[in-house]
């Protein structure tokens, strides 16, 4: 399975970004790491590209909200190019101290179909790996 993966917007948090390529290479992915301050269209496109199975999505700055509202607007522009694509975010999501379970539904309703606030990297890859076996 290959994975579309980086830091959005202008978070430059390299070595949580590493330490998610490292993993999914563990995990048998194939991998295609944007790096960090990549705005969303690259992600897209990259996808695209790729025929990526996976579009992991990383924030530590809890800026990820501003840069990623418009994942459903930017999808329906690709027609059906996205639609058997799994959209997944991971980190500390936002600024604040709202819970997850704010956070999550926000995630969801603006196109994501895995969303991981405050989750441990591991525990995210294993929910990745049930939902790709449950979508087979």
């Amino acid at each position: 399975m290959k994975v579309v993966t980086g830091v959005v917007g202008n978070d430059i948090h390299v070595v949580a970004n590493r330490l998610i390529d490292i993993s999914l290479q563990a995990r048998g992915f194939e991998v295609f790491n944007l790096g960090v301050n990549t705005y969303l269209e690259e992600f897209l496109d990259a996808v695209i590209e790729t025929n990526a199975d996976v579009l992991l999505i990383s924030s530590l700055n809890g800026e990820a909200e501003g840069w990623c509202r418009e994942v459903k607007i930017l999808k329906s522009k690709y027609k059906n190019l996205l639609d058997d694509v799994v959209f997944m975010i991971g980190g500390n999501l936002v600024v604040g101290t709202l819970s997850s379970e704010e956070i999550v539904p926000r995630f969801k309703d603006y196109g994501f179909d895995l969303v991981f606030h405050q989750v441990d990297l591991n525990t995210g890859l294993d929910a990745l790996e049930e939902y790709l076996k449950e979508k087979k």
